[in-house]
């Protein structure tokens, strides 16, 4: 309703029209075409006659009246139900009549350019358009010598404070500084409420989700409380979550997005916004900003819900927030959100369960909704309904990619089917993939896990010799839970000065919290080798190095793998902090006969003289190995242009022999050692 708006100008250009009939009559000069350009010498005479400031005139009876019915208009609208932006405005800023008054005379010249050279002429300048703050409190009938009508538009004032007003010039006399409306404030009383383009990139909608931690907030911001802060200690915190729910209305900023310097300006401007909106203002995470830079939204007027990682610093801000703990949302909830993102587009299928297949991924309810729309366009791509691949890939393309500066990420391509390995074997490594994928049920519904500085994740030790599927098989189970695999590479890691080895395991644990992966760490005894007495000052840092690690591995929240072939080299502490340790034993006949069938693939051509079962006899390889001999032979054969024979899996295996240090017998070689022998 902008009648009420533009009737409130009318009173204020009748009170210019009085004001500019009051300079005209004490104006010695009125008809000078050059005036406000320079001072005569009457214009001086006149300003250093004696006596104290003209008092502001008092307001024309017609002005009294034509106030009175604007309002009276306005009263039957808001009765009919209406709203009128002027009044919200003064309700959601805590303004006086006067501030009211003030900001109708600082805004006229956006509405009505007619005001701007009424002002160069009351300004007695005419390149000064826009009111001072001497003309404003003399058009509202305020005498400019008195503190409190200065108070009126000081930085302290509630037109200031709030953003609505801004005094500009402040090189000049107070009096004479230029006041001026915002275009967010001016288009927002004109009913437009697109965000101001300082804050409009960092504006988020997240969806709303029930949960029983929003009572708490909404309690407590009911009871008083002007701040509120909620820590998401464990990945996947619902803070935003919780907040909009809490509050009737929410303006909500992601503070992982700025990028400008000036964080306090931004802070006002986002404060205004959600004043402006009605709405409690929700901003977050703060980990990026210093400590002024919490300071400048924490110290807003309120409500304000701050969301972050990082502990609660009193000395952050000088009112005292209330301090809560943002719950991760479960797996049943994140089924919903997710169904509810998708808002019947590209419906799921009844085969695919949802709660099931997004179980293994720590997702806030805004990653949810991402990840659902990244589903619809991945089946939209294929050209088919929604499946458990697509709703996988969706949930993985919500991971930040700092990781993968420091690790090797691996796309999963194999599956249980692929590996070769003795039943006990492959037993363990489903409970491995149990565990993250019910960690959820039994940590926290079931509560198995009490105590607040043990973490939530899931750590594995594969230990076996070389080439027995460690690695292949980290990567199965990483696909099984549709999971990326992050390899660490140790050359990232260790470090030769001290101190440095522990920062670079730091960032990696650090960012591995923020993304749905498994890490693996292979050749693990490099890192967690075991503790020894110390003797010089290089046992002393290298015992704490995996003391360092000790502690992390306890408090980690993901998912996290180490191999080694040397089970015995590693820390015995660790032990105890490990989930599960499965051993990968050489395989025996019967599986080396599986793993050269498997090597050799079914679109590599075979000679009639093929015989897999004396190679899985005559040779004790490990799986590893014997991918090598498949591969060399398959070079051997593709050179030549013919299939692979038994000759060239005898040459490629006495070649894989060589590489192990190992003699070429004829008691192994059997028939075929002529082949090796002859070259």
């Amino acid at each position: 309703m902008t009648s009420h708006l533009f009737g409130r100008l009318a009173v204020v250009e009748s009170r210019v029209r009085a004001a500019v009939a009051a300079r005209r009559a004490v104006d010695p000069t009125p008809d000078d075409p050059f005036r406000g350009l320079y001072l005569a010498d009457e214009h001086v005479d006149r300003l250093l006659a004696p006596g104290a400031p003209a008092a502001a005139p008092p307001p024309e009876p017609s002005a009294v009246a034509m106030l009175s019915t604007v309002e009276q208009a306005a009263d039957a609208a808001e009765a009919r139900g209406d709203v009128v932006p002027l009044r919200r405005l003064a309700a959601a800023f805590d303004l006086a009549p006067l501030d009211v008054e003030l900001l109708l005379v600082a805004l006229a010249p956006d509405l009505d350019s007619r005001f701007e050279r009424l002002y160069g002429y009351l300004n007695d300048d005419v390149s000064r358009r826009r009111a001072s703050v001497g003309l404003a409190l003399e058009l509202c009938g305020l005498p400019l010598a008195t503190a409190f009508a200065r108070e009126r538009l000081s930085a302290a004032g509630p037109l200031v404070r709030g953003g609505l007003v801004v005094v500009e010039d402040p090189d000049r006399p107070f009096p004479t500084r230029a006041v001026r409306v915002p275009d967010r404030v001016a288009a927002h009383l004109l009913g437009h409420d697109a965000p101001d383009p300082l804050v409009a990139d960092l504006v988020v909608e997240p969806p709303k989700v029930v949960l029983e931690e929003a009572g708490a907030l909404a309690r407590g911001l009911h009871a008083g409380a002007r701040v509120a802060y909620l820590r998401e200690s464990r990945p996947g915190g619902a803070g935003r979550a919780v907040a909009v729910a809490a509050l009737d209305a929410a303006f909500v900023v992601d503070l992982d997005r700025i990028d400008v310097d000036d964080v306090a300006a931004v802070a006002r401007v986002a404060g205004r916004e959600a004043r402006l909106l009605g709405a409690g203002l929700v901003a977050g995470p703060i980990d990026r900003l210093d400590p002024a830079g919490v300071r400048a939204f924490a110290e807003l007027p309120g409500p304000v819900v701050l969301t972050g990682r990082a502990t609660w610093d009193p000395s952050w801000s000088k009112v005292v927030p209330l301090l809560l703990e943002a719950p991760v949302v479960g797996a049943g909830a994140r089924a919903t959100l997710w169904r509810e993102a998708l808002n019947g587009d590209g419906p799921v299928p009844d085969a695919v369960d949802v709660e099931a297949e997004l179980a293994p991924f720590r997702m806030t309810p805004e990653h949810v909704g991402r990840a659902a729309v990244a589903a619809r366009w991945e089946a939209a791509a294929a050209g088919s309904a929604i499946g458990a691949a697509e709703v996988r890939r969706g949930a993985r393309s919500q991971n930040a990619a700092g990781l993968e500066r420091l690790a090797r990420r691996i796309a999963p391509g194999v599956g249980w089917d692929d590996l070769v390995l003795p039943p006990q074997t492959r037993a363990h490594l489903h409970e491995v993939a149990a565990r993250a994928r019910r960690r959820d049920v039994v940590l926290n519904e079931w509560g198995m896990r009490p105590g607040g500085g043990r973490g939530r994740g899931v750590t594995a030790l594969f230990a076996g010799d070389s080439g027995t599927g460690k690695t292949m098989s980290a990567e199965v189970i990483a696909g099984s839970l549709g999971l990326d695999l992050y390899a660490v590479n140790l050359a990232t890691v260790v470090d030769k000065y001290v101190g440095e080895t522990e920062k670079n395991l730091e960032r990696i644990f650090s960012e591995a919290d923020g993304v749905n992966g498994i890490l693996l760490f292979d050749e693990a005894d490099a890192l967690f080798g075991k503790r020894s007495e110390v003797s010089d000052a290089h046992d002393r840092y290298a015992n704490i190095e995996v003391a360092y690690l000790l502690q992390r591995m306890e408090s980690f929240d993901g998912l996290a793998i180490l191999s080694t072939n040397l089970r015995s080299n590693i820390d015995e502490a660790f032990a105890r902090r490990l989930d599960a340790i499965v051993d990968f034993p050489v395989p025996d006949a019967g599986l080396r006969r599986e793993l050269w069938d498997r090597c050799l693939g079914a679109q590599v051509p075979r000679g009639d003289d093929i015989d897999l079962d004396f190679c899985a006899e005559a040779f004790e390889l490990s799986g590893g190995n014997i991918r090598s001999v498949a591969l060399t032979a398959a070079y051997l054969a593709a050179e030549t242009g013919r299939p692979v024979t038994m000759a060239d899996l005898i040459r490629a295996t006495h070649r894989e022999y060589r590489k192990l240090g190992r003699l070429s017998v004829a008691a192994e070689f059997g028939p075929w050692f002529d082949v090796v022998s002859t070259g």
